[in-house]
C-alpha cells in the first residue's frame, strides 16, 4: 500500500508519510557517508515539535531477486510509534520515490530448516497489500474500481 512519497527539493530529499493513525509531514532523506559494506544508504529524518531534525529511521539499498530493481528497504521507529513500521521506497532522485509497506508475517524455522508462518492467517477484508514479498509493488486489477 502506498503510504508517502519522497522527491527531490533543493538537492535534498523531503517527504511524507501518513496512514489512518499517524501523520508525519516534514521527513527527509539524508545521504549516509560510510566505508562500511552494512551502513544504510539514509538516515531517515523528521522535523520534530521544537523544528528540531532527529534520526527516525534508516534505510538500505537492496535488489529484487527476481527483476534486479534496486529499492530501498528499513523502518521506522520512535518511542511514540506502538511498533517499527517496515517501508519500502521505490523510484528515483529525478522523479521521485512512492513509499509502500507490507506487514511482515511471523515466521519461524522448523527442525528440517524449513520456514513455516507462526500466526494463523485470518481475513480481515482488507486483502494481502501491494507489495510482493521480493519487494514489488504489485499491478492492479482490471477489476478494480479507482476512488
Amino acid at each position: 500500500m502506498n503510504i508517502g512519497s519522497f522527491a527531490l527539493r533543493n538537492g535534498q530529499l523531503l517527504g511524507s508519510i501518513a496512514t489512518a493513525t499517524m501523520d508525519l509531514a516534514r521527513l527527509g532523506l539524508r545521504p549516509v557517508e560510510s566505508d562500511n559494506e552494512k551502513a544504510p544508504a539514509f538516515e531517515i529524518m523528521i522535523l520534530n515539535v521544537a523544528k528540531r531534525w532527529v534520526q527516525i529511521g534508516a534505510l538500505w539499498e537492496a535488489t529484487s531477486n527476481s527483476t534486479g530493481e534496486l529499492f530501498y528497504q528499513g523502518r521506522l521507529d520512535d518511542p511514540s510509534l506502538p511498533e517499527p513500521l517496515q517501508i519500502m521506497l521505490f523510484g528515483n532522485d529525478e522523479e521521485g520515490y512512492r513509499v509502500v509497506w507490507n506487514r511482515p508475517a511471523a515466521r519461524r524455522e522448523n527442525m528440517d530448516g524449513t520456514r513455516e508462518t507462526r500466526r494463523r492467517q485470518r481475513d480481515d477484508s482488507f486483502g494481502e497489500g501491494n507489495a510482493t514479498e521480493d519487494g514489488h509493488v504489485m499491478e492492479p486489477a482490471d477489476d478494480v474500481i479507482p476512488f
